[in-house]
């Protein structure tokens, strides 16, 4: 480098902020807005790439956003501080062509881990889990289809590791039908279908947990009872119906 090129370089970084050198390359610090502040701090490792850059994006003086680059061309973690209360609480993993692969973050800002996002190659959301009593122990978990619409919600509602409640939708949302496990054993032995996703048409029960339904219910538009139809000796065959 010639020296006249070389000072004018060492001079624009002195305007942008200042330039230092340590033991693992430069980090340069910049005042983006002009306002006498600064608040963005670029560290380059000893090659000149780019190790990570940290933001002030509020003006706050605390640090909320953390981009880590690892020697890449653009970021591969970004870590954020959404409340601006000075704690990181949402992580985001890029692939190297920065596409999105998946978030971390801290839902209720108390300090725990309670949601993840996975994505596809594609960036497109594919399931959602989340720890909704913070027992460090993942219990929803949201799945979706190509277009990234919502297509089954599965719960461990005991939060006993298993589930336990199986929601299906249609369209945008809309709840189809849903399943449940009374009885722990892993299987579902309950099914309600819905026309207009909070009033049931129909439900159905395995009652003697034997994989068949025994008994069917079905409802009015209203949501009132109908009819019930039952399978007394669960031989597969309807041999009562009760009618309201």
């Amino acid at each position: 480098m010639k020296p006249k090129l070389k000072g004018a370089i060492i001079f624009l970084c002195m305007i942008m902020g200042l330039w230092a050198i340590n033991a693992q390359g430069e980090i340069i610090q910049v005042d983006s807005d002009f306002n006498g502040k600064m608040d963005q701090w670029h560290e380059k490792s000893e090659d000149g790439k780019i190790v990570k850059i940290e933001y002030d994006t509020n003006g706050d003086g605390k640090l909320d956003q953390v981009d880590i680059y690892d020697g890449n061309k653009k970021p591969v973690l970004v870590k954020l501080d959404r409340n601006f209360d000075g704690t990181l609480d949402q992580f985001q993993f890029y692939n190297k062509s920065f596409v999105l692969e998946r978030v971390e973050k801290d839902s209720k800002f108390n300090g725990k881990i309670d949601w993840k996002e996975f994505y596809d190659a594609n960036g497109k959301l594919t399931r959602i889990e989340v720890d909704d009593n913070l027992d460090e122990r993942l219990n929803i978990f949201q799945f979706f289809d190509e277009e990234s619409k919502l297509v089954r919600v599965e719960y461990d509602t005991s939060h006993d590791g298993k589930i336990d409640r199986w929601e299906y939708f249609k369209g945008d949302k809309i709840l189809q039908s849903a399943a449940f496990d009374s009885n722990g054993d892993g299987q579902q032995d309950q099914w309600q279908y819905f026309s207009q996703s909070t009033k049931p048409e129909k439900i159905e029960y395995d009652t003697n947990f034997d994989g068949k339904v025994d008994r069917w219910e079905y409802f009015n538009s209203p949501g009132e009872l109908l009819r019930v139809e039952l399978d007394r000796n669960y031989d597969g065959i309807t041999d009562m119906v009760k009618r309201k």
